[in-house]
């Protein structure tokens, strides 16, 4: 099979041999892949896979076609649509994915959807549910709303019934951002379009002070990115004052008992809105597998809305 190779922090399209599905494992025919924040981290060096995934194949989420089936592999059968996070491994024509924390694709769905849907969309359900416990009514501020994380959090939040605010900094993606449900704004000065109760933080320590000022009391913050800063200093008594939760919380190196638990909430809470239309998925640009490193650069390049997505062109 084919499939991008990280080489030295170099991208290239290398022939790897098939994997073969062992117990409880299915073999998928990838038909897209999402790229990710991570992947452009383990480019860099930054982000290894965890243990038992490819450590030269990059790609967190992957949407494609049964082929096979290992040993005591139940949940689907051969032709089956099916899509889910890895931990490595996504950006290659066959992957291997535990039958556990993959789901089946909404028939609306086209490959190009489904392979941007289970990274940010897991991502974000767990983030502001499982994590932050927001519930009907509430306040939710998501930082970097424009980004296929933010994007799906927008929408999650609005199904939910919170009442959503985004940070977007580019104007020309503003109206394309609130057309999903959101109040949107300018990073500067979010604080006074508060109190929320909840915040996603996406973008990093930057705003972290900020964050707790903005904070209802009671409220929760949730962080899920740092590319604008990984320090940043609090003063504890805010925190303690507005009797406030801060958590970090990541995906890829969750065991797999765990990560089971978030594609059955998806496949519970977010699969009905994706066949309903309720949740879209939001695609900046295509690439087809060969021109992954200009995906990349386009990634690495920001400004974007929704999600980049490379095809495998089977």
């Amino acid at each position: 099979m084919r499939a991008v190779t990280i080489r030295d922090q170099r991208l290239t399209i290398e022939e790897h041999p098939d994997p073969t599905p062992g117990a409880g494992m299915v073999l998928v025919r990838v038909h897209a892949a999402g790229l990710n924040g991570a992947d452009m981290m383990q480019l860099k060096g930054g982000y290894p896979a965890p243990a038992g995934s490819p450590p030269d194949i990059p790609g967190l989420e992957l949407a494609g076609e049964v082929v096979g089936l290992g040993s005591d592999a139940e949940r689907f059968s051969l032709g089956d649509r099916v899509m889910g996070i890895v931990g490595g491994g996504g950006q290659g024509e066959l992957a291997l994915v535990h039958e556990r924390v993959l789901v089946p694709i909404p028939d609306n769905l086209s490959w190009v959807e489904a392979g941007g849907v289970p990274e940010v969309f897991t991502t974000a359900h767990d983030a502001i549910f499982t994590q932050a416990g927001l519930v009907l009514g509430e306040r939710l501020l998501v930082h970097g709303g424009a980004g296929g994380v933010g994007t799906a959090a927008i929408q999650l939040g609005r199904a939910a019934g919170a009442r959503v605010t985004a940070t977007v900094r580019h104007a020309d993606h503003h109206a394309k951002v609130a057309a999903l449900g959101a109040t949107v704004i300018d990073p500067e000065g979010f604080r006074a379009h508060g109190p929320f109760d909840v915040i996603l933080e996406l973008v990093g320590a930057v705003n972290l002070t900020e964050n707790l000022k903005a904070l209802e009391t009671g409220g929760r913050i949730t962080v899920i990115g740092m590319g604008a800063g990984a320090t940043s200093e609090i003063n504890l008594a805010l925190l303690m004052m507005k009797r406030a939760r801060m958590q970090g919380s990541t995906l890829r190196a969750r065991p797999l008992e765990q990560k089971a638990l978030t594609a059955r909430a998806v496949e519970r809470s977010v699969l009905p809105l994706l066949a309903s239309g309720a949740v879209k998925v939001p695609i900046a640009k295509t690439f087809p597998l060969d021109d992954a490193a200009a995906a990349y650069a386009h990634f690495a390049a920001g400004g974007k809305l929704g999600k980049i997505i490379l095809e495998m062109g089977q």
